[in-house]
């Protein structure tokens, strides 16, 4: 196979097309062509150097789709065959995994973190790694991964019909995270301090209970909940103040989900956390049973993909557009990358 185009980050802040080998096709693995690539805030986070696990140069790129390209003779996967990817590459062997749950893996490799990601033309990886999206566009197969970050939290949580929930942090994880608690029979509450992805939240995933956090926050959160709280409160912000500050907005004998994560130490009043008997979960990536409950709603037609895919770039506008959208989010929920 000749060679391939890759979106290399080779330092922070600078992006570059390299031209590498195509990637040889282990015996137990799949080669996709890579067709959509999704950017997320870890991407752009690598892109400004502010990521602690990154080694540079780096292919970044996690929110894949693709199509088979070639496949072991043994393969439940054919030529041409649409899959969306898992990106979370576990041992199998570790506490976690021997427990199901290998996006907790001790040994993890994330594709465009700790190895080379998606944003090129060619990857083989292992089949265990990649689920049939038939029925998905390749634009929705590509989605399926930041949207079983939210449904794995949902589904962490516990929480059922008529729950009153709270998810803080109206970014894409944010909105898939409510658009899951929504599908469980839930009444979402969506709170950001951003008029504008106030806004766009309504526009894109038709949430109505809004709360725009200012300096009456609490006021606000005892108003939507008569004084109670809210048994569930989902955190997607990726920020230490607002992490910290939602243990208050929990209710009595409810559930805090951390889906974002922070270098830093968060701290929280231990006598309000006792006296609420509050659970305290932390939420991380996702497994395959998220990214088929994932697919199986979207398939339903009860996730609005349209509306959450707002900008897209090709592979080499990339190397503009992605420094531009780690600045200019104004309006952007999902940007792709179309790959030919």
């Amino acid at each position: 196979m000749p060679g391939m185009t890759a979106l290399v980050c080779r330092q922070p802040g600078k992006l570059a097309m390299d031209q590498r080998p195509a990637p040889d096709r282990a015996s137990d693995e799949v080669l996709l062509h890579i067709r959509r690539v999704g950017t997320c805030g870890t991407d752009y986070h690598i892109f400004e150097g502010l990521h602690p696990f990154i080694d540079y140069p780096r292919v970044m790129g996690h929110e894949l789709s693709g199509v088979v390209a070639e496949a072991p003779a043994s393969s439940r996967l054919r030529r041409d065959q649409v899959v969306t990817v898992n990106p979370y590459l576990s041992c199998g062997t570790c506490i976690a995994c021997r427990q199901g749950k290998p996006n907790c893996c001790m040994a993890i490799s994330v594709l465009g973190v700790h190895r080379d990601g998606g944003m090129c033309e060619w990857l083989s990886l292992p089949e265990k790694n990649l689920l049939p999206a038939e029925g998905l566009s390749l634009d929705a197969a590509a989605a399926v991964e930041f949207l079983a970050i939210g449904a794995h939290a949902i589904r962490r949580s516990g929480m059922g019909q008529g729950a009153r929930v709270l998810v803080v942090g109206a970014g894409p994880i944010g909105l898939g995270a409510a658009i899951f608690a929504r599908l469980a029979g839930a009444e979402v509450t969506l709170m950001d301090r951003d008029p504008g992805r106030i806004a766009l939240a309504r526009a894109s995933i038709g949430i109505e209970d809004l709360i725009l956090a200012g300096e009456e926050l609490d006021e606000q959160v005892r108003a939507a909940t008569a004084g109670e709280g809210f048994e569930f409160v989902i955190d997607a912000t990726g920020n230490r103040a607002s992490m910290e500050k939602g243990f208050g907005f929990v209710a009595h004998g409810g559930s805090y989900v951390l889906v974002s994560v922070v270098k830093d130490s968060i701290t929280f009043s231990d006598p309000e956390f006792h006296k609420r008997e509050m659970t305290l979960l932390g939420s991380r990536n996702a497994t395959d049973a998220d990214f088929n409950r994932v697919i199986a709603a979207i398939r339903a037609g009860e996730v609005p993909i349209e509306k959450l895919i707002t900008h897209r770039t090709t592979l080499a506008g990339a190397v503009e557009d992605l420094p531009r959208w780690a600045h200019e989010k104004s309006g952007l929920v999902k940007a792709l990358i179309d790959i030919a």
